[in-house]
C-alpha cells in the first residue's frame, strides 16, 4: 500500500503567468492581476518574482499583498557570481534584507552568465568557477544574517545547469539546491536520481512538468531555451515526462518538509490574458491534491 504524504506547502510564482527577468521576455502582467489569480486558486503564498515587479519597500509589499491572503515565502536572484563579486553582494543584502523585512524565509540563487537571458552561455576557467563557489559562500552568510536560507538554483542557460556541474558545484560548496525538476531534466540532470542520491541538500523545491521532446532540442542546440517555453516546453503538472509524484515522495522520505513551488515557466503574447497560466496552474494543483496529502497550503 503507498504511504499517504504528509502536507505540502505549495506555493506560486509569478513567472507562471509570464513574469521574468529577462527584459523583453513577453507581455508582464500587472501584479495586482497575478495576485488576485493565486487568490482565486486559493494559493496562500508566493516568490517575489523578479527584483521591482513588487514593491521595494516591506510596507507596500505587506500593503499589496495583505488584501489577497498572500505571503511571500523567498526570492530568485540571477546574479553573474563568477566575476564582480562586490556587485552580487551588494544586490544580495538588499534582496535579502527586503524578503526578510516581509517575512520570507529564503533567498534562491542562480549563477547567471551576465549576459541577457538563458539561451547562450560560455566555459569558466577553474578561477571563475572557484570566484562562483566563493561568492555562493558569502551570499549565503549574507541570507543567515538575515535569517534566511540560501539555496542555488540549478538552471537552463546559467553556470550551473548540467549534471557534471551540478554535481561539482554540490561537491565544492556547502549550500544547499534549490532542486527544479524542469531546469534539472533539461539540463541532463534526473531529478529524481538527484533527490534521492543527495536527500540531505534539497533545500528547496520547484515543481515544474516538462515535455522532453522540446527538451531534447534544447539540449541539441536546434532550439533556443526561450523558444521552448514559447512553444510549450513546460507542461502542467502530472501531463509531461517528469515523474512528479515519485520526486515528492523521495523529498518527502527523505524528511523534507519545505515548499513546493509550483513554477511553470511561460511567455505571453500581447493581448494575453491571465486565463490560460491560471488553468495550467489549477490544473497542477488538482494534480497535487490527487497524490495523497491530506492538505496542502493551497486550498484544493
Amino acid at each position: 500500500m503507498t504511504e499517504p504524504l504528509h502536507p505540502l506547502r505549495v506555493a506560486a510564482a509569478p513567472i507562471s503567468w509570464g513574469v521574468c527577468e529577462v527584459p523583453g521576455w513577453g507581455h508582464v502582467l500587472d501584479a495586482g492581476t497575478v495576485l488576485a489569480e493565486m487568490a482565486a486558486l486559493g494559493l496562500t503564498a508566493t516568490e517575489f518574482g523578479p527584483p521591482g515587479y513588487l514593491p521595494r519597500e516591506p510596507a507596500a509589499v505587506r500593503a499589496l499583498l495583505g488584501p489577497f491572503g498572500i505571503d511571500v515565502i523567498g526570492g530568485f536572484l540571477a546574479l553573474p557570481l563568477h566575476r564582480e563579486p562586490g556587485r552580487a553582494i551588494a544586490a544580495a543584502r538588499t534582496g535579502a534584507a527586503l524578503l526578510a523585512a516581509t517575512g520570507a524565509e529564503v533567498l534562491v540563487l542562480a549563477a547567471a552568465t551576465g549576459d541577457r537571458g538563458y539561451d547562450t552561455r560560455s566555459p569558466l576557467s577553474d578561477y571563475e568557477w572557484r570566484t562562483l563557489v566563493d561568492t555562493a559562500a558569502t551570499l549565503g552568510d549574507i541570507a543567515a544574517e538575515h535569517g534566511l536560507r540560501a539555496v542555488l538554483h540549478p538552471h537552463v542557460g546559467t553556470h550551473v545547469e548540467t549534471e557534471p556541474e551540478v554535481e561539482r558545484f554540490l561537491a565544492d560548496s556547502d549550500l544547499d539546491l534549490c532542486l527544479d525538476t524542469g531546469h534539472l531534466l533539461v539540463g541532463g540532470t534526473d531529478p529524481v536520481r538527484l533527490a534521492r542520491r543527495h536527500a540531505d541538500r534539497i533545500g528547496h523545491i520547484h515543481l515544474k512538468d516538462v515535455r522532453n521532446a522540446l527538451a531534447d532540442e534544447i539540449r541539441s542546440g536546434t532550439m533556443e531555451y526561450s523558444q521552448a517555453v514559447r512553444r510549450g516546453l513546460y507542461a502542467p503538472l502530472g501531463e509531461g515526462d517528469v515523474d512528479i509524484e515519485t520526486l515528492v515522495r523521495c523529498a518527502q522520505a527523505a524528511g523534507y518538509r519545505g515548499w513546493y513551488v509550483i513554477e511553470q515557466d511561460t511567455a505571453l503574447e500581447p493581448g494575453d490574458t491571465a486565463d490560460g497560466p491560471s488553468r495550467d496552474t489549477a490544473r497542477s494543483l488538482h494534480y497535487l491534491a490527487g497524490l495523497g496529502a491530506a492538505r496542502t497550503s493551497a486550498r484544493i
